[in-house]
């Protein structure tokens, strides 16, 4: 299977924008997180994470493109059928199946909401922010619009509630503050 580094240098190669590596690696955190909470391989979920937006930056203006660049881009590599499904099932491509695809499906949009959160926050600090405050956030429909709220809302097809789901997520975010800057 492929490596954390040669995954890591993939996103390197592969993505130019800042940002979208700060949302890579969110979702990395976020996925290493569920894992361990779920007693899941945090490798694998991690690495999961790690590629899920790996060609976004190629694909963002055909969303119907969108994994199957980096499915081409893996073929050298070996990734897994179901760690290639769940990369497929988070934008909606075909159906989410197993805890796996799930967790990625929903983690993918909380990073952004909680990303909106923490720069609304007076601190702009990620470790102020916390669960009430990201639940409050949530609820406010104009807020940070491009989170799919329904999509983290699933986090219940995990077992997980919504506050539950969201305290994981800013956990795995918190463990790599420095990283995302903030």
């Amino acid at each position: 299977m492929i490596s954390r580094e040669d995954a890591y240098k993939l996103v390197q190669e592969k993505v130019r924008q800042k940002n979208l590596v700060k949302h890579i690696l969110a979702v990395e955190a976020v996925m290493r997180t569920l894992a361990e909470h779920f007693g899941e391989d945090v490798e694998y979920w991690g690495l999961t994470g790690l590629l899920h937006d790996l060609d976004y930056s190629k694909t963002v203006d055909h969303p119907e493109k969108h994994t199957f660049l980096t499915e081409e881009w893996l073929e050298g590599y070996e990734i897994p059928d179901d760690m290639m499904h769940a990369i497929r099932a988070h934008p909606g491509h075909i159906p989410c199946e197993s805890k796996l695809d799930w967790a990625l499906y929903c983690s993918d949009p909380v990073t952004g909401l909680i990303v909106a959160g923490v720069l609304m926050h007076p601190t702009k600090k990620l470790a102020d922010v916390d669960e009430g405050y990201m639940l409050r956030r949530f609820k406010e429909k104009r807020f940070a619009a491009g989170a799919d709220r329904e999509q983290i809302a699933k986090c219940q097809e995990l077992g997980l509630s919504l506050e539950e789901f969201m305290g994981l997520a800013l956990k795995g975010m918190r463990s790599i503050s420095d990283e995302l800057g903030f």
